[in-house]
């Protein structure tokens, strides 16, 4: 440049830390200023609780949309975030990124999609209450825009214990402070079928018709996802439906897989990997459909159907019409891509492939007629569909 053309140079950076950083450039940590960041805060929030339930030190998770603009968050835990639950463990993960060593290990919940924690939601509410109730006791604190307002404050007692966060999204950063219930009620509804150990309400108290709420909690998992979602087809649920869970060290994790044929369609698989959707697939995925493939092309050469030395017996035809859910949880999950949408574990697809090989060759076994009939369907293509 010319002498006298602009000059850059270190004058010009401007170095922003905590939570300038995160006001200053919220879209790098929420994704946007829009519905889907606000409702990043939230799943943030959320996913703090749910893991004091897969951690055995709570029991539910209560969400609410206040009549005021608010997001409620509670749960009935021991209270604070450490092993023990403490109030200075969660004053902590209020005031900075990453305290302590993090989360880690199979049950764990990747519930939020960058997995900053309450530090980002701290700094993008105007106003943010924690409440900690623990055995004689009651801490609270308050922070206006991720900056404390007063020193902590011990309430004295307190009936039961846990945790409860409240906070106010700031109107200055985003679009709208309006949370969707139902997009919201469906991403509770699928962490309760992931986790059968967990219940999660979410209640709604703006409308002026009334307080509306949902409870989800599932029984059977996988197992009860997979039969929703044939439901949702709206055609006959059809009568067999396989699922079962196992743990293989090779890939130092658990695998819990579900799984019917509908008469026909497009197969409907989806993966999970520490009860976060995979959309991208990944190596689960592709175990599941290899898994499914070699067991269905096994069953047709033991049995001398007509089509099973056909070489074009290809995976996209047997997996017609298929409804499957595949969820991992891992020790060490490995990601492909900063949103986690996109497992990349080696040994998962081993693993889950043999595993949905074996089972579904059990099953076969047990109902030969059935599997021969489905066998046979698959392998000739539905002509008849």
């Amino acid at each position: 440049m010319s002498d006298g053309g602009m000059r850059y140079d270190a004058t010009h950076i401007e170095v922003l830390e905590g939570q300038d950083a995160v006001r200053k450039r919220p879209g790098m940590y929420v994704g946007s200023t829009g519905q889907p960041g606000l409702h990043h805060l939230v799943l943030d929030v959320v996913d703090r609780a749910v893991n004091e339930v897969l951690a055995g030190r709570a029991r539910s998770v209560d969400v609410t949309l206040t009549s005021d603009g608010g997001v409620r968050v509670a749960d009935d835990g021991a209270g604070g975030g450490g092993a023990e639950g403490n109030a200075p463990d969660l004053e902590g993960e209020l005031a900075s990124f990453h305290v302590g060593p993090g989360l880690s290990g199979r049950r764990i919940a990747l519930v939020a999609r960058f997995g900053l924690g309450l530090f980002v939601t701290n700094a993008l509410s105007s106003r943010l209450t924690a409440e900690v109730r623990g055995p004689g006791t009651r801490w609270a604190k308050e922070y206006a825009r991720g900056v404390e307002i007063d020193p902590p404050l011990t309430l004295g007692s307190a009936a039961g214990s846990g945790t409860t966060i409240s906070f106010w999204p700031d109107t200055e950063i985003f679009e709208t402070t309006w949370c969707s219930f139902s997009v919201l009620a469906e991403w509770f509804r699928q962490l309760a079928f992931l986790n059968r150990g967990l219940a999660i309400s979410l209640t709604d108290e703006r409308p002026a018709a009334g307080v509306r709420r949902v409870l989800f909690q599932f029984p059977d998992g996988v197992r009860d996802f997979v039969a929703a979602l044939s439901a949702e087809t709206g055609g006959a649920l059809e009568p067999d439906l396989l699922g079962f869970e196992r743990e293989d060290p090779r890939m130092a994790g658990t695998m819990e897989v579900a799984l019917l044929w509908r008469g026909s369609g497009e197969a409907r698989i989806r993966g999970y990997a520490n009860s976060r959707a995979t959309r991208e697939g990944g190596t689960h995925m592709d175990g599941l459909r290899d898994g499914v493939v070699a067991a269905v092309t096994a069953f047709a050469r033991e049995r001398g159907l007509p089509a099973a030395p056909d070489p074009d017996l290809r995976a996209d035809r047997i997996v017609e019409g298929l409804t499957a859910v595949v969820s991992v949880k891992l020790d060490h999950p490995e990601f492909n891509g900063a949103t986690r949408e996109l497992l990349g574990n080696t040994d998962v697809r081993v693993c889950v492939g043999e595993a949905v090989r074996e089972h579904l060759g059990e099953w076969f076994a047990e109902q030969p007629e059935r599997a021969r009939e489905l066998a046979d369907r698959l392998a000739r293509g539905d002509e008849e569909g």
